[in-house]
């Protein structure tokens, strides 16, 4: 693994995603281990962190901007990565992601999972609870989907729904056969 402090521009752009919004695109082959980008914020609170989740839900109820940009850290502190230089906070998630995070001496840090090619596209599995599947409906298009965004190790549980419930979910009702 490279850890050696990199400059993100030569690694990355971001543009127009096929998956959501706006994504980040690999500029040059990046080698697996190699640490992309750090995932920059403000360092919040949990109580913080949970007041700016329901300001975030009133928003999406509004139509207005739906993205999650915080990221767990510890049992105490997360990280608000809104912040406008955080080019990091455009990476996608997907059920079958290219980037994994680390947590190094309270920094987060997005490195390669694997080699990748100039043009793709860079994910990560965001990781969410599945406390909170309804609330997150995943667009990657892996042919792995699970159809919401949650953690790898917690995606066994959509598999326990049943499809009504999972497409009511999403917003489609149920189709009767």
């Amino acid at each position: 693994m490279s850890t050696k402090k990199t400059d993100a521009s030569t690694w990355i752009a971001h543009r127009k995603s096929a998956i959501h919004g706006r994504g980040v695109y690999a500029r040059r082959p990046i080698p697996d281990g190699t640490r992309v980008i750090e995932y920059m914020g403000e360092r919040i609170t949990k109580p913080e962190a949970l007041r700016r989740e329901v300001q975030r839900l009133a928003r999406q109820r509004k139509g207005g901007d739906d993205c999650v940009y915080i990221f767990n850290l510890n049992r105490r502190h997360d990280l608000d990565g809104r912040a406008r230089g955080n080019i990091a906070r455009l990476i996608n998630h997907s059920c079958t992601p290219n980037c994994r995070t680390t947590i190094v001496r309270g920094r987060v840090w997005i490195e390669a999972g694997r080699e990748i090619a100039v043009g793709e596209e860079l994910t990560f599995d965001y990781g969410f609870s599945f406390t909170e599947w309804r609330n997150h409906p995943c667009r990657c298009g892996s042919r792995r989907c699970a159809g919401f965004i949650v953690g790898s190790h917690q995606r066994w549980r959509l598999r326990r729904l049943s499809r009504s419930e999972r497409a009511t979910a999403r917003g489609n009702p149920p189709v009767e056969k």
